[in-house]
């Protein structure tokens, strides 16, 4: 099924294209500084300008944002999000993108956060810098089934590991996740690499790959469920709404993450957006307004009605 709507010269999208386009062999630290910039670039066109309050601070050595939307703010709520970027790009900027739209299309606020990132911070420094902000938001005064966990592509993953760590050490878990084509199994061997390859607008198995062993390095098994949570444990996961493209590389990352909780007795939702791409709710189009208008209803539901 051909992707609708996409205009390959918008600068956005060509910026996006960039940074999820590298081989195996560019992760050097000029084409890293290339990579980066881009991301940021693509965040600073994207990233909504109104209807937000952008307030930054720091949690130890890890910088932070908190995204007050202007409208419908509910104080009681507050959504932790975690940006994409393979792990080794994306920073503050480029999360504002989906910071501003959730706390938009929630009324809740968004607290985004920069981690390190690989090549030279591997496994686990991301997670680590995760749950310094998960508990930062506890001591904040924040009781756990008001945090809600996002992320896209990378920061799905991480979320995600996130989450299955808390339950692992009998903590306290978050409310919900709303992941957008979260990356929750790194042995790319899924059937939707051979599917849709050549057909992602975005993602190549050669980037995916790449990103991985600039991450995990290549002397671990990419299956270990500390680095896949698609084959961890999902007893009493939080509700799980995921958005994915029709035609990307991850889509079965994401049908089979909510295949996975759901067996177990979890509630998980997968929507597939057959005019949509890796992350498309990123870009100033109909189909990701629609996106993040199921986002909102979803979370009323689970907020409001508790399914």
């Amino acid at each position: 099924m051909a992707i609708l709507n996409i205009n390959f010269s918008d600068p956005l999208m060509k910026a996006i294209k960039a940074v999820n386009s590298i081989g195996g062999n560019s992760l050097t630290e000029e084409d890293l500084k290339k990579q980066r910039s881009n991301m940021e670039l693509a965040g600073k066109l994207a990233a909504p300008t109104g209807g937000v309050t952008v307030e930054e601070f720091q949690v130890g050595n890890v910088p932070c944002e908190f995204v007050h939307p202007d409208l419908a703010h509910n104080p009681q709520y507050v959504i932790l999000y975690a940006h994409g970027g393979g792990y080794t790009c994306g920073g503050l900027g480029y999360a504002r993108v989906l910071a501003a739209k959730l706390a938009v299309s929630t009324g809740f606020s968004v607290v985004s956060f920069e981690y390190r990132l690989a090549p030279e911070n591997k496994y686990p420094a991301p997670l680590e810098d995760a749950e310094l902000v998960w508990n930062y938001l506890l001591s904040q005064g924040y009781e756990a089934d008001h945090i809600l966990l996002a992320g896209d592509s990378a920061g799905g993953n991480l979320v995600l590991c996130l989450t299955q760590r808390l339950l692992e050490e009998g903590k306290e878990k978050p409310r919900m996740l709303v992941l957008f084509s979260p990356w929750t199994d790194m042995t790319a061997t899924a059937n939707s690499y051979e599917v849709y390859m050549g057909k992602d607008p975005v993602l190549t198995k050669e980037y995916i790959v790449s990103v991985r062993d600039a991450f995990i390095g290549t002397e671990v098994e990419p299956k270990d469920s500390i680095y896949s949570p698609l084959y961890g444990s999902f007893e009493n996961f939080p509700p799980t709404y995921i958005q994915v493209g029709r035609t990307e590389l991850l889509q079965d990352d994401s049908t089979g993450l909510a295949a996975a909780i759901n067996k177990v007795g979890g509630h998980a939702k997968v929507e597939v957006f057959k005019d949509g791409w890796h992350v498309f709710q990123q870009m100033p189009l109909p189909q990701a307004g629609r996106a993040m208008k199921m986002v909102a209803d979803e979370v009323s539901k689970e907020i409001y009605t508790n399914y």
